[in-house]
């Protein structure tokens, strides 16, 4: 492959793709400052690599490789200042069933009824406020979970958590949701 075909148009970048990047990242982190933040320290890891682009991949597909690379270690960054302490107070403490999750302790569905009004737009509102409401650990796991459809695997190694880890994080952050849900919709 010839050096040509694989020339970056850096000064482009901001034009071509700051919205999209911006919008892939705001998603994922849920903070406009961050979000913009991290798509400009991508943008200046594209330009100290820039020499390392292949061309295998259009410029904004490599772009965004770097910024999940980035957002993925901005929750690294969060996760390992909060340390990895994990109370077990949602699983078997003895017998042959020790350390398994507790099934009875997983928040149950709500109706069909109220699965059907997420698409109303006070809804969404307010349970994106409940999510926001939640620790900023337990909202990013949620999220990845939930929203975004990552896989266990792939959060537990980003993130350096256990399986364990995630599902007492995933109920914790549910079960809240719930009762602000609860609270602050259903009853009002």
């Amino acid at each position: 492959m010839t050096q040509e075909k694989v020339v970056l148009n850096t000064n482009k970048w901001i034009d071509n793709y700051a919205d999209y990047m911006y919008n892939y990242a705001i998603v994922r982190v849920n903070d406009s400052d961050l979000a913009k933040d991290l798509v400009q320290d991508t943008f200046f890891a594209g330009l100290k690599s820039a020499k390392n682009f292949q061309g295998k991949s259009t410029e904004r597909t490599w772009l965004v490789s770097i910024l999940k690379r980035k957002i993925i270690d901005h929750y690294r960054k969060i996760n390992s200042k909060k340390g990895k302490a994990e109370v077990r107070m949602n699983f078997y403490e003895d017998g042959e069933n020790e350390g398994n999750w507790l099934e009875e302790r997983v928040p149950q569905s709500w109706n069909n009824q109220s699965e059907k009004s997420i698409e109303n737009q006070e809804l969404k509102t307010q349970l994106e406020s409940c999510i926001d409401a939640l620790p900023e650990k337990y909202a990013m796991v949620f999220r990845m979970k939930t929203i975004q459809e990552f896989e266990t695997e792939e959060i537990c190694k980003e993130l350096d958590i256990t399986a364990s880890n995630l599902w007492v994080i995933i109920h914790r952050a549910r079960t809240q949701l719930r009762k602000c849900m609860e609270d602050n919709w259903f009853n009002s």
